[in-house]
């Protein structure tokens, strides 16, 4: 079939022309520098009057299409100051609200123990840590969401745990009972201390912003207050609470109690016991998890390099294949 194209001397292009189509496209025409308020922009028009497949226009000419120079040796000397200026200066007011964030934080002068964050819980201390607790902490302090069944196996046996159970209640002692609360209500709570609602320690480490470390520096940091300060009658000051001012009497010092061997606690050894307990009761399986993602992290070893080959070398051939249906003659 006959072609009929129309030439041009402007630019060249490969176009697809339908039979009988007019089509209009633009070219960027590139102005001498005089001329580059003129219109840059002209239309071209391509009729083709019969049959149908490629208009070839050839000339020797080619667009040229501006490319923007966006590189930071092309700019402006002006600019070059300004954005350098801008630069140095976001950059030194990071850095300073940086160290001034970290200078300003009362959470700098905690006292951090050997407490190994995010490892298993050393559960030696839990053998004896209960008995601080029921000795200085639950005279104020509730537990109410840890049930005695959380220690079997754990700091005492089955038959401990029933006999610590029995000494709370009337009734024979079930180790489905929860820890009991000191106080029959809030308003009772209050009352017994100068309007002061002791919180519940269940959760009390993931509840505290810096978890262990901020309870091991408010059991050890009480300390007379500087000159200047004046705390009311009834409260006590204590650097790492909000405020500085506590209404809790210190609960620990130094030989509070005895280990088993006769070896009299500091405060400070006493303190660490007390974080792993209230740690391990805020998370009772927390060292059970740990070893069921170990166990999956090594499962995961093994599957996911055979789900890998299943997925390169058979589903993708499953994937990719194509079906024609061709009807018979």
């Amino acid at each position: 079939m006959e072609l009929k194209t129309m030439r041009f001397t402007h630019d060249g292009f490969i176009l697809e022309v339908p039979t009988g189509r007019i089509i209009w496209f633009y070219a960027l025409v590139s102005a001498p520098s005089a001329q580059r308020n003129a219109e840059k922009m002209a239309a071209l028009r391509v009729v083709v009057l019969s049959g149908s497949g490629r208009a070839l226009l050839n000339t020797s000419q080619s667009v040229k299409t501006p490319v923007a120079n966006m590189s930071f040796a092309s700019l402006p000397r002006s600019r070059k100051v300004a954005l350098s200026t801008l630069g140095v200066v976001t950059a030194g007011g990071a850095g300073l609200a940086l160290m001034l964030h970290q200078s300003v934080k009362a959470s700098d002068l905690e006292l951090h123990p050997l407490i190994t964050h995010g490892a298993t819980l050393d559960l030696c201390p839990l053998w004896t840590t209960p008995g601080v607790y029921k000795q200085v902490c639950s005279a104020c302090h509730s537990m109410e969401y840890l049930a005695f069944r959380n220690l079997v196996g754990v700091s005492h046996t089955e038959a401990e745990v029933k006999t610590i159970a029995e000494e709370m209640f009337t009734r024979p002692g079930k180790l489905s009972d929860y820890f009991p609360k000191p106080y029959p209500n809030p308003e009772a709570a209050r009352a017994a201390n100068n309007g002061a609602l002791p919180p519940d320690l269940s959760y009390i480490i993931n509840a505290r912003h810096g978890g262990e470390d901020y309870v091991f520096s408010l059991l050890t940091g009480y300390c007379e207050p500087p000159a200047g300060v004046a705390v009311r009658e009834g409260l006590y000051y204590n650097p790492y609470f909000v405020g500085q001012a506590i209404g809790m009497a210190p609960p620990i010092y130094n030989e509070v109690l005895e280990f088993e061997d006769g070896t009299p606690a500091s405060m400070s050894q006493v303190a660490k016991d007390v974080c792993t307990f209230l740690k391990w009761a805020g998370e009772p399986a927390h060292d059970q998890r740990k070893r069921m993602g170990l166990k999956l992290l090594m499962g995961a070893g093994i599957v996911v390099p055979l789900l890998y080959y299943m997925k390169r070398h058979r589903w993708s051939v499953l994937k990719s294949r194509k079906i024609a249906y061709r009807p018979p003659k």
